[in-house]
């Protein structure tokens, strides 16, 4: 029996040592759900959970907060510019990636794996792309325009005391915002995780709800393609995708894929 159902998989990986949090979404008509929302520590673990939740699946996306494509030896990536020169203004430039950072090798290595499982790159799509597919995704950027940010939730630097609120206002944007959106997620206050102290619980339920911004980008980028995506970059040099703003906005010129 033909599957009528499509997944869509958010993996805030953990860049060097860190664990890595997973959210899986589940749209069957027009009704998305959160169905499962965890915290993996090692790669085999993580493949595992997203071969797990991707199969039986009419179509599935990951979307994966980290660069898996690094062409460049040095300096930063063409997407890390993009990311910088559109929403530095709101705090949301990314960390440069070459592949002379300790961390490189470990992320190409995840995209490779991501590859091998049938999860191809394929950024500058038309509208629900039939396939497994796999995409870069950046919460900050996301949230921003999805949320209607004039600077980004800080919930990452500062003191515990400083982060937790931001924290917590990025539990309720989610809460309050993504089912108002199209796609619209079903979700309720118990389906996600208390904001605790002390800092290691908090941390980990950091990575869950960055992993459910991931996600849901991967439900936006399926539904709409380019047409209410940007994607800052290609396939060639690295890219990222972003969701547009919240009502659409055509994106920048500069962000249109080349003709070649």
């Amino acid at each position: 029996m033909t599957a009528h159902y499509h997944r869509f998989l958010g993996v805030d990986l953990g860049w060097q040592s860190g664990p890595t949090g997973l959210c899986c979404l589940h749209l069957e008509g027009d009704v998305l759900r959160l169905v499962a929302l965890d915290r993996l520590q090692s790669t085999t673990d993580i493949l595992a959970w997203i071969s797990h939740w991707s199969a039986g699946a009419a179509n599935a996306v990951v979307a994966v907060d980290a660069p898996t494509l690094i062409p460049n030896e040095t300096g930063m990536r063409l997407p890390d510019r993009l990311a910088h020169k559109y929403f530095g203004r709101y705090d949301a430039g990314c960390y440069p990636a070459n592949r002379g950072r300790p961390f490189a090798e470990k992320l190409i290595a995840f995209g490779l794996a991501l590859e091998a499982l049938g999860f191809q790159h394929r950024p500058h799509s038309d509208p629900k792309p039939q396939g497994r597919f796999q995409l870069e995704v950046f919460p900050h950027p996301a949230t921003v325009h999805l949320f209607g940010l004039s600077k980004i939730l800080k919930y990452k630097k500062g003191t515990l005391a400083q982060r937790r609120p931001e924290l917590e206002k990025l539990r309720q944007y989610q809460l309050a915002v993504l089912p108002t959106l199209e796609p619209a997620l079903e979700l309720k206050d118990s389906d996600l995780p208390e904001i605790s102290f002390p800092g290691a619980a908090m941390k980990a339920v950091e990575d869950q709800l960055d992993a459910l911004t991931c996600a849901y980008a991967a439900a936006h980028w399926w539904t709409w393609g380019t047409e209410r995506n940007w994607v800052l970059g290609d396939v060639a040099e690295g890219y990222i995708v972003v969701p547009a703003p919240i009502p659409p906005s055509p994106q920048p010129a500069t962000l249109k894929p080349s003709s070649t």
